[in-house]
């Protein structure tokens, strides 16, 4: 009797300190901030899949209408992983003391004049025009200065409105306003009113004019104290965010499909359409820190305020803190 009593206690022992061993460390849960449009675009699949629970990682998303608003997320500490602008990660770099880090570049450029003026085919025939566009701050209105600048263009009035839903609708209204939106609402604006059409590509205005940087949407960054910590989901994080942008080229009809069910464009049929322009991507490592540190110091030379009064210093590109 007395083996068989060592013999069970021996087993519950050895069972115990197996099933201490197998057990799989806690996820921690990544809040991730986004704005409506190609930087969650981007994103859909991967939230579809946290969605039916086949992510790796555990996720809570937020889509957010305003660059504001997921800044101030930022700041506080409610949001671990954001999309914004490209210029406000500097601006977040600077505001919070260098508490944020690059984990890559998730849009390139996706601005373009929509308009049924046909006189209008480039930033030049802005001249003495209103042009109404949004980003009153933001990446948006730094572009479009920049390219007014480099064309000679001292005689635009450039009108903001909040929202590219509202310029949507001022153009379906009148096509003869000339307005630079962002895609997929560019697409949108278009489908919308048969007068109005897409003149041209911001992107091409700025490899007219700015020689060896690009011109970009929106970068990913990370909170530093929430990387320290949580190093492993982070990548976690940057491996689905590839595997869901690469989809939105690789299925397009079904990213579409989540385009609508999460109510970024109303219909699929126009996501689908709009994808291809949206230029999504997930660029990181060197090649992110050449375009983006390029794209910053233009916006620095023409008013440092654009990227926060500095541009970030180096420890911004390095993700193995």
């Amino acid at each position: 009797m007395k083996k068989l009593i060592t013999l069970y206690g021996t087993i519950m022992v050895m069972s115990m300190v197996l099933t201490g061993c197998g057990s799989p460390k806690a996820t921690e849960t990544v809040r991730v901030g986004s704005l409506k449009g190609p930087t969650t675009m981007g994103l859909v699949n991967l939230m579809k899949d946290s969605e039916n629970g086949k992510s790796e990682g555990k996720y809570e998303f937020s889509m957010k209408t305003q660059p504001d608003e997921v800044m101030a997320g930022m700041v506080s500490g409610d949001i671990d992983i954001a999309l914004v602008p490209a210029n406000m990660a500097s601006v977040l770099y600077n505001k919070t003391e260098g508490n944020v880090t690059l984990l890559d570049i998730n849009t390139l450029g996706v601005l373009y004049c929509v308009t049924g003026d046909e006189s209008v085919k480039s930033v030049k025939d802005f001249s003495g025009k209103t042009v109404v566009t949004t980003g009153q701050g933001a990446s948006p209105e730094y572009v479009l200065r920049y390219l007014l600048d480099a064309n000679g263009v001292t005689d635009c009035n450039i009108e903001f409105k909040s929202e590219a839903t509202e310029i949507a609708a001022l153009l379906q209204e009148d096509a003869s306003k000339i307005a630079i939106l962002p895609q997929p609402f560019a697409t949108v604006a278009a489908a919308k009113n048969e007068a109005v059409s897409v003149a041209f590509d911001l992107t091409d205005e700025w490899d007219q004019v700015s020689y060896g940087s690009k011109l970009l949407t929106g970068v990913t960054v990370v909170r530093n104290d929430f990387l320290k910590e949580h190093s492993a989901e982070v990548k976690k994080f940057i491996e689905e965010h590839n595997a869901s942008t690469e989809k939105t080229s690789s299925d397009v009809e079904g990213t579409a499909a989540l385009i609508e069910e999460y109510q970024i464009i109303e219909k699929k049929e126009v996501a689908a359409k709009a994808l291809p322009s949206c230029n999504i991507v997930c660029i990181t490592g060197d090649v992110a820190k050449t375009a983006l540190s390029g794209y910053l110091q233009v916006l620095f030379d023409q008013d440092p305020k654009a990227v926060g009064g500095k541009l970030p210093a180096d420890d911004f590109y390095t993700l193995d803190k």
